[in-house]
């Protein structure tokens, strides 16, 4: 690159025999003298040495040369400053190459240097070269670095004693850029617009002047450490050697070449780069993913998501984070955080607990437990002025005064400082826990956070946790989540794949390995296909928990073609302050069909659906479980249903809209239906016929309705003569209500086919 080529920019000062009217003796300025009236220096035409030069008298300490026309100073262009001198007569001076750096309004330049290295004369009539290259960036051969210039009066200086006489050939200036960039011609280097790379000047200004110079050409930052201390955007593609650091609160947005491995070059640490990234992410319109470029990202702490960009509490635009690692390293910043402290709650407040002492050492996304709490309650938000938490969900039995313990465990990425945050998706990324770290805690408000083709692999206590109600529409396809509780049997476990407490929750096609709960699930609306669950251990006859945890008595949800190896679906109503029903929909509004249930080496008592009332009076109000296949391997067991009356049983005298039907059984010893279809033999004559119904229908229910009776064989009387009447029956008899009554007008025998049911349907 040559200016005077390219751009037909004139650097070379006029000659001497042009006349010394523009050869000023002072700083070459307008109105300053010159050699023409000054009567110091003269002109000389004929020399052996030279073929026209100027003689000077030293007068004073300091002798000046300088050419007062303006010779601009060019960031990215290196001028050499070249003057061949010989000393004539008397005290030998010094020499040195020196100027007057101007701004563009007329001022001059303060704080850069204006002279040269000196060379001393030491002999009469030998011609010395000197010369000084100026340039706006500070790098290795620079000898007048003018960051800001942009003209100069250039020249020369005599030092020493005074008296002595020197001529001075004609001074030439040229541009030997190319001897700085080589053949990096599309290079723009950031230091030719002044960056510093001191690591303490702020070099922004640069950054930015740079990449408006580019023009399509790469942006060069050569070594060093880059101080931007505000927000700085590149539009051009941009070339690391040296480090950037900013902090957290400024942006640095790279809009071409951007991805993970930019941010690393640039920033050159993991953790950095990957903030900064993603701050551009959630900064720049043109760019709606962030490639990891399939790197592992080592973190020594849990991110902060949201600090990431501190001026942002809200987010709702789509962005995709995608195709990386993310493991954190060993460090005490992993471990988990336990606070103590007395709080009150009350039912008619029931997200809330108020009174609470050592509230500032509570975070959001803490643990809630105590009495009367449910599972995965989390601290949704604080008010330390009010001494107040909002909960993610209601307790159950938990009214007064009481002393709750607060977990806050450590996650690799954590959402929760924003206020909400939507529309963001994690795809193709493995989060390896190591057992040191939990996977990801979402925002406590948002819509549509999406994880897909991902494996959360050995997160220490969850995989991934919602504090609140940002995992509204959650979506969660593809994913496999690996417990680091391989080992350990279930009754010991403490970790859970993740929760939801929104609606409309969609969870498809993932696989699942022994955690303590695949997930709990507190909204409605949620689809549950094709999964994979499985939550056995190695111990013989041991306990099994819930795979999956349905928390709100009326889910309005679906299972279907799923796969539940070793536990079971856990349905309650844990999370409500009023758990015995009231106004409320009661269990229902659940459907459970096509699926694949199986258990093995387990105690005969296992069931695969079990439904926990946590209060009095509730029932069974539009359930379906259809077309299931259920097997016991290495045993059997009783039934596949079951209620948990640890608080209250259901009442089976409200069941409405039931069906339980088409559904497989092996190695279950009381496959149930409802309607059940059963038959029964009567060896004696009898008006009345007890029909009792045994382990028949789900849940051990009544038998309320028969709905049909066919005859199996002639009914005959005691002598054995036919009859064709047609009997009535009656439902729940008994003193568990679970037989039915055959009444006939006259005592007789047979067999009979009947269907019952223990709902009624209309």
């Amino acid at each position: 690159m040559n200016k005077a080529i390219t751009d037909a920019i004139v650097f070379n000062p006029l000659p001497f025999a042009a006349g010394l009217g523009v050869w000023s003796s002072g700083d070459g300025t307008p109105g300053s003298d010159t050699y023409a009236v000054s009567g110091s220096g003269v002109f000389v035409a004929a020399d052996q040495d030279f073929a026209g030069c100027l003689e000077v008298l030293k007068v004073g300490p300091i002798t000046r040369l300088r050419y007062m026309g303006q010779t601009p100073v060019l960031p990215g262009c290196y001028l050499r400053v070249t003057a061949r001198v010989k000393a004539v007569a008397g005290p030998l001076p010094a020499v040195r190459i020196a100027g007057w750096a101007g701004r563009a309004n007329g001022t001059a330049l303060t704080g850069v240097p204006t002279t040269g290295p000196a060379t001393q004369l030491t002999a009469y009539g030998a011609v010395v070269t000197i010369s000084a290259i100026i340039a706006t960036a500070a790098r290795t051969g620079v000898d007048l670095v003018w960051t800001g210039a942009d003209y100069g009066h250039l020249g020369l200086d005599l030092t020493g004693p005074v008296g002595g006489l020197v001529r001075i050939d004609d001074i030439t200036i040229e541009d030997v850029s190319a001897v700085f960039t080589r053949d990096l011609v599309s290079l723009v280097d950031v230091r030719d617009f002044g960056a510093k790379g001191d690591g303490m000047t702020d070099d922004s200004a640069a950054f930015i002047a740079a990449d408006t110079a580019a023009n399509g050409r790469t942006v060069m930052v050569p070594a060093g450490d880059y101080l931007l201390a505000g927000h700085v955007t590149m539009q051009n593609n941009t070339r690391f050697e040296g480090r950037i650091v900013q902090a957290a609160e400024h942006r640095f947005i790279l809009q071409k070449g951007y991805d993970y491995d930019a941010y690393l070059d640039a920033f050159k640490d993991e953790e950095t780069a990957f903030k900064k990234a993603y701050q551009a992410l959630i900064n720049f319109a043109d760019h709606d993913s962030l490639d990891l470029c399939g790197r592992r990202i080592l973190l020594t702490a849990p991110v902060d998501m949201q600090a990431c960009d501190p001026a942002r509490l809200r987010f709702e635009t789509r962005r995709v984070i995608r195709n990386g690692q993310f493991q954190p390293d060993d460090s005490a910043a992993w471990d988990t955080a336990v606070v103590t402290s007395q709080a009150s709650y009350a039912a008619a407040n029931n997200r809330q607990l108020t009174n609470v002492t050592g509230i500032a050492n509570i975070a959001v996304g803490s643990l809630v437990t105590g009495a009367g709490v449910g599972r995965e309650i989390y601290v949704m938000a604080v008010d330390v002025a009010q001494a107040r938490l909002t909960l993610s969900n209601p307790l159950y039995d938990a009214e007064g005064t009481q002393v709750f313990t607060f977990t806050r465990f450590r996650y690799m990425l954590d959402f929760s400082g924003y206020e909400k945050l939507s529309q963001l998706i994690l795809s193709d990324i493995e989060f390896q826990g190591r057992g040191i770290a939990s996977g990801i805690m979402m925002a406590p408000d948002g819509v549509t956070f999406h994880i897909r083709d991902s494996f959360i692999n050995r997160p220490r206590d969850r995989g991934v946790t919602s504090p609140g109600y940002g995992c509204q529409g959650l979506m969660i396809d593809r994913c496999q989540f690996i417990s680091d509780e391989q080992s350990v049997p279930v009754a010991a476990r403490v970790s859970i794949g993740f929760n939801a407490n929104a609606n409309d929750v969609k969870i498809r096609d993932n696989r699942t390995s022994r955690f303590l709960h695949f997930c709990v699930l507190a909204g409605s609306g949620n689809l549950i296909t094709a999964n994979h669950w499985f939550h056995g251990d190695d111990e013989p006859g041991s306990v099994r928990k819930g795979g999956i945890v349905l928390t709100l008595p009326n889910p309005k949800s679906i299972f279907t073609g799923n796969y539940c190896d070793n536990n079971f679906i856990e349905w309650t109503n844990e999370h409500t302050s009023s758990p015995a029903l009231g106004a409320q929909f009661s269990f229902g509004g659940l459907t459970i069909t096509g699926n694949m249930f199986t258990t093995n080496d387990v105690a005969p008592w296992f069931n695969f659906i079990v439904i926990k009332p946590y209060g009095p009076g509730h029932f069974i109000n539009g359930f379906a479980v259809v077309g299931n296949v259920f097997r016991a391997i290495n045993g059997r067991i009783d039934r596949v249903e079951m209620v948990d009356t640890t608080f209250a049983d259901l009442d089976f005298s409200r069941t409405r809209s039931f069906e339980f039907s088409a559904n497989t059984f092996h190695n279950v010893d009381f496959p149930v239906a409802n309607p059940a279809v059963l038959a029964h033999s009567q060896t004696t004559a009898a008006t009345t016929w007890v029909m009792d119904t045994g382990q028949a229908l789900p849940f051990g229910g009544r038998a309320r309705h028969v709905d049909f009776v066919m005859p199996s064989g002639a009914i005959t009387t005691a002598a054995n003569a036919t009859i064709r009447e047609l009997p009535w029956a009656e439902g729940e008899r008994g003193t568990n209500q679970r037989s039915v009554h055959l009444n006939w007008s006259v005592p007789v025998r047979g067999a009979v086919r009947y269907q019952v049911r223990m709902d009624r349907t209309g």
